[in-house]
């Protein structure tokens, strides 16, 4: 099968390289999924996942890429609650061979069903964006109607997502980006916007929750705009300093399947719409993740056409 793959660590995007590579192995409880469509993280390069397995042994070539939305061809032993010819989406291993191949093996529990009117291209975006939005705002804050959250970068994957789930809970939304992201936040929902460039998030005042994925010094800042009892949670990195009186959450996103359906539920009837960018080839994966900063909403790699599907 074709597939992109990464042997030198030190490359980075230049080692990215379209080749052939064995088809995969379905192990016990996986199936094997032919990929339609396909996301990446572009930091993906850097996670020790991407170079070695949980055992920390060396398994490079390795094959990127951790959104997934496609079709069933295989199952492998014991499995269950998938059936060959399935669409599926959902996410691939940390630290297994991911979704930027033709085909590629997958533990079922990470992946549910998609209908048949939901494109592939557009199921791939929603994976990791979908999950870490709803864990964050709802397992680690738990946001809840009237409550004020503030989601740093809400023009952008996670945060698009994070903006619109908010909204659908009855919160209160104000969203942060730079000035370009404010008629793209303000149309998902986002009651009020600020810019980061431009103008003082103090003008937030006090929140419930605030949704951190850019880090740093922003991060940092946000700290103080958490009122008693409630919660800053980031993807970016561990906080340094607690909120007064309330809770300081970093994590990273796990495969959920119950989670995945809801999000595709809302999918399917408009409630949630994933920013698609660009939607390339996979020979231009290289190309496409050396320039996802210059492409608004998520770049899509297609893998192959509907036929099948």
């Amino acid at each position: 099968m074709r597939a992109i793959t990464v042997r030198d660590r030190d490359a980075g995007v230049g080692g990215l390289t379209l080749t052939d590579m064995p088809y995969p192995h379905a192990a016990e409880n996986d199936v094997i999924v032919r990929v339609h469509a396909a996301g990446f993280t572009p930091g993906e390069l850097d996670w020790p996942g991407t170079w070695t397995d949980r055992a920390g042994r060396d398994r490079t070539p390795s094959i990127p890429g951790h959104e997934l939305s496609g079709v069933v061809v295989e199952l492998g032993y014991g499995t269950t609650g998938l059936t060959v010819g399935q669409r599926v989406f959902g996410l691939t291993d940390w630290a297994r061979n991911g979704s930027l191949a033709e085909y590629t093996a997958v533990e079922a529990r990470n992946l549910a069903p998609l209908a048949a009117d939901i494109d592939h291209a557009v199921a791939a975006a929603l994976p990791i964006s979908g999950l870490t939005a709803w864990q964050g705002l709802f397992d680690h804050a738990r946001l809840t109607t009237g409550q004020t959250v503030l989601v740093h970068g809400a023009a952008g994957g996670v945060g698009s997502i994070a903006v619109q789930l908010a909204r659908e809970v009855g919160a209160v939304v104000i969203g942060t980006g730079r000035a370009e992201d404010r008629e793209v936040a303000l149309g998902l929902g986002a009651q009020t916007f600020l810019d980061l460039d431009a103008d003082d998030l103090r003008h937030a005042g006090e929140v419930d929750v605030v949704f951190d994925v850019i880090g740093g010094d922003v991060l940092a800042r946000s700290t103080e705009l958490v009122r008693p009892g409630g919660t800053l949670v980031s993807i970016a990195m561990p906080p340094t300093v607690q909120p007064e009186d309330g809770r300081a959450v970093f994590f990273v996103v796990e495969p959920d399947r119950a989670q995945l359906a809801a999000l595709a539920r809302r999918l399917r009837t408009g409630r949630l719409k994933p920013i698609v960018g660009a939607v390339r080839p996979l020979s231009e994966t290289a190309a496409a993740f050396a320039r996802h900063r210059r492409t608004p909403g998520k770049t899509i790699i297609q893998v192959a056409g509907e036929q099948g599907a």
